[in-house]
């Protein structure tokens, strides 16, 4: 917890000794809190080749990112499988599967989101050369040195800093710097470190972090806070649901219909922007739990539950920092309660549900029905209403709840028939279900089609977007609202991913 906000400091500290003037230090500022923010856009094929993405990504600042970071991550593929499988997925991983993981996507991810935050140029453009190292051997490997702007430069050492820091205290902070001087990190900066370090560490470990991050940026503040909060709160929540295939638009589309549904019931504005709010933020904890179990089609063990009964909890934990977002964290982490005591993770029952909960949990539910799981395709519309009423019946569910949702779900609009990059419809078709986790193989087979076929279509969807993989085709499908879809009657089967 709070890594990046202390890394956050940690570079503005740096930037503060080196002198930087003010529009320097806010690209250091927001370039520090967003270098990692799409670390999770391949969570699923991290999970998919090394089974747990979270561990993965711990290795980076144990190993480093190079040859010993790299044979480290290679002996995790397949972990926890028998040792057949183990090496014939590393077959499969050294002959085609390294493409899919691409740290430039990483990048991009982060990019992208400064761009929809409205976030300076400068931003962008550290962002873009966060990843590079300074003897060229980064990501995606096109500048090295002096090219690579300084807030970038800084941004990369406060990361690594502040777990060196966290782990093994300043002597841990100095072998890192020495270590890599002149190879990963700029050399000056290393040495700046090496002779200032303690200075510049001390008294981190005591201040209010969250507070601390939010006072060194007084732009953040007041009314403007307030005024794009609903617009930034998209931006993170679509960002969010990258992390699996899965989840690709869930949030949006559970804000919206929550949304809807209290206005249906008579909710004043006030509340109904409150439920529009805690839909877009109740998948922010999914983020703590590895794919490994997101991802995984067999049932759950007891273990694996646990983790996922803490997920509510993360969301809360996450958002109760800021006093603006506390109270949709509070809303957000009771969508998986249930009337009957039923639900995680505090097992409330009946009137210490508030109604507003009720509507979002319904709403929840009633979206995750129409969209695919690892272990079931998605539902039907008439299927999920079924289903969320039967629950209804059985005290698990509020009625009015599910009624005002379910009236809410068949008004909802189809999206229009002009299509993003100039991808036909079929294409549109195609690239959700590739974005979805789907292998050409599954593509040709869920179109009825031939992998050769599905593969041209796959071909052509890259070029045109300008992906490379499914962690690029997924942001570029998010980023144009391609599955921000009704779930109404009418809808066809393939178009409810």
């Amino acid at each position: 917890m709070e890594h990046v906000l202390r890394q956050c400091l940690i570079a503005l500290r740096i930037a503060e000794r080196m002198g930087l003037d003010s529009q320097a230090r806010t690209t250091v500022y927001f370039a520090a809190l967003l270098i990692n923010v799409g670390c999770h856009a391949d969570a699923h094929e991290q999970a998919k080749w090394f089974g747990d993405d979270i561990a993965v990504k711990a290795a980076k600042y144990r190993h480093g990112m190079r040859a010993r970071g790299a044979l480290f991550t290679m002996r995790m593929l397949g972990a926890n499988n028998a040792p057949l499988h183990r090496f014939r997925l590393g077959l499969e991983f050294m002959i085609a599967g390294h493409r899919e993981m691409d740290i430039t996507v990483h990048m991009k991810v982060a990019v992208a989101l400064a761009e929809r935050l409205g976030l300076p140029a400068g931003v962008r453009e550290a962002l873009e050369a966060a990843y590079e190292h300074w003897d060229g051997r980064g990501w995606p490997g096109k500048v090295s040195g002096e090219a690579i702007p300084l807030t970038s430069r800084i941004a990369q050492l406060a990361e690594y800093v502040e777990v060196a820091n966290r782990v093994g205290g300043i002597d841990s902070v100095n072998a890192l710097c020495s270590g890599l001087a002149g190879s990963q990190f700029d050399p000056g900066l290393a040495k700046l470190f090496r002779e200032n370090g303690a200075a510049i560490l001390a008294g981190l470990d005591a201040s209010q972090t969250w507070t601390a991050v939010i006072d060194a940026e007084p732009a953040l503040g007041g009314a403007s806070a307030q005024a794009g909060i609903d617009a930034a709160l998209a931006a993170v929540a679509d960002f969010v649901d990258l992390k699996s295939p899965y989840f690709l638009g869930h949030s949006a589309n559970v804000a919206e219909l929550a949304a809807a549904a209290g206005a249906r019931l008579g909710m004043p504005a006030v509340d109904v922007q409150a439920l529009r709010r805690a839909g877009l933020v109740h998948n922010f904890g999914r983020l703590g739990v590895s794919n490994a179990i997101w991802d995984k089609r067999g049932p759950l063990g007891v273990g694996e539950w646990e983790r996922i009964r803490m997920h509510p909890y993360l969301t809360d934990r996450m958002l109760r920092q800021s006093p603006v977002l506390t109270p949709f964290g509070e809303l957000a982490a009771q969508h998986c309660e249930r009337m009957d005591g039923s639900g995680y993770p505090r097992g409330s029952r009946g009137a210490s549900v508030p109604v507003a909960a009720r509507i979002l949990a319904a709403a929840v539910a009633y979206r995750a029905m129409g969209e695919p799981r690892p272990h079931r395709p998605p539902r039907s519309p008439d299927a999920a209403a079924s289903e969320l009423r039967g629950d209804v019946r059985a005290g698990r569910f509020d009625g009015d709840a599910v009624e005002a949702v379910l009236a809410a779900a068949g008004h909802q609009s189809r999206r229009g028939s002009e299509q993003p990059a100039g991808l036909t419809s079929r294409e549109v078709e195609v690239l959700r279900l590739l974005a979805g986790g789907m292998s050409t193989k599954d593509v040709a087979e869920k179109l009825g089609v031939t992998p050769k076929t599905a593969g041209n279509h796959i071909e052509h969807i890259y070029s045109k977007i300008g992906a490379k993989n499914r962690a690029g085709a997924a942001l570029f499908a998010v980023q144009r609202g391609l599955f921000a879809i009704g779930l109404s009657a009418h809808d066809a089967q393939t178009d409810v991913v």
